[in-house]
């Protein structure tokens, strides 16, 4: 398949309403979007019985990524094709883009190609400019991530575990509260999510971090006019929150929230928190209903 063609993705869409375009990180797949798809399409916002949901999540498997595999190599600059043409597919005219991590990238560069169909931006633990301060990562690191991880899969959220080898594993970079859901969440989607990763997948953002050594759009962001929200975890070492902020002052308009002690797994670290505030960011901007 040649790379300009766009790849079928696979997708998940839940619930009726303005749409919302959820985007995954690296690793990552549909499936690790959940925190927010099982509350945006549930009928929280509902007034009367027969009132449908305000919002309708598409979450894909981006390419090389979930049920979306690929079978030869790619640029990083496929996602946005293959994103394009899915809101083309699903007659998206105006739709919320919520993007997490590498997903908020993804997310900045979509808004950027389609501003008078992208309404509103939610962005988690990225950045226009992304800067990180994780430390050099030993053997040590990756022994005790792999026994956690095992052990984690066995008897999900086991305390005894998350003491003994998840605190002394490369979660302590990824999370900053250690608790039984967050490693609920690692157990049924995380993993999942980085053995669904593929090679070409890897290969794809290894290429594009060796080839523009610093990505930064900072002096293209003037251009997006839409509302946007940004999340920020004080203590993540893979986009710092220093960057976030960094994003959010150069947005037209962006309301941010940094939220203490949490890392780059914040949706999971501080769920209920995190959508609280995007729903009262949705009411205050409006996006209710059909678009």
């Amino acid at each position: 398949m040649p790379e300009s063609q766009a790849f079928p993705l696979t997708v998940q869409v839940k619930g009726q309403g303005y749409p919302i375009l959820c985007l995954h990180g690296h690793p990552g797949s549909a499936q690790s979007m959940s925190v927010f798809t099982e509350h945006f399409s549930t009928d929280r916002f509902c007034t009367s019985a027969d009132r449908p949901p305000q919002f309708r999540t598409i979450t894909p498997d981006l390419r090389g990524y979930g049920k979306s595999q690929v079978r030869q190599a790619f640029e990083m600059e496929a996602h946005l094709t293959d994103l394009e043409a899915l809101v083309d597919r699903l007659q998206l005219n105006q739709f919320i883009i919520l993007g997490w991590s590498l997903g908020g990238i993804l997310a900045i560069e979509l808004a950027l190609r389609m501003p008078d169909r992208v309404s509103g931006l939610i962005l988690v633990a990225t950045a226009a400019r992304p800067r990180g301060s994780h430390p050099p990562v030993s053997w040590q690191d990756n022994l005790y991530t792999g026994i956690a991880s095992v052990l984690n899969l066995i008897k999900p959220a086991w305390q005894w575990n998350i003491d003994t080898f998840g605190k002394r594993s490369l979660y302590r970079y990824l999370v900053q509260q250690h608790t039984p859901s967050v490693y609920q969440h690692l157990a049924t989607e995380g993993v999942s999510a980085y053995l669904q990763t593929s090679k070409f997948a890897h290969k794809a953002l290894w290429n594009a971090q060796v080839q523009r050594i610093r990505y930064d759009r900072l002096p293209e962001l003037s251009q997006i006019k839409c509302p946007a929200l940004m999340l920020a975890g004080e203590s993540d070492r893979h986009i710092t929150a220093q960057s976030s902020q960094e994003t959010a002052q150069y947005l037209h308009n962006c309301e941010m929230f940094c939220y203490e002690n949490t890392a780059h797994l914040l949706p999971w670290e501080l769920s209920e928190q995190i959508l609280r505030d995007i729903d009262l960011w949705l009411e205050k901007n409006r996006f209710t209903g059909q678009p």
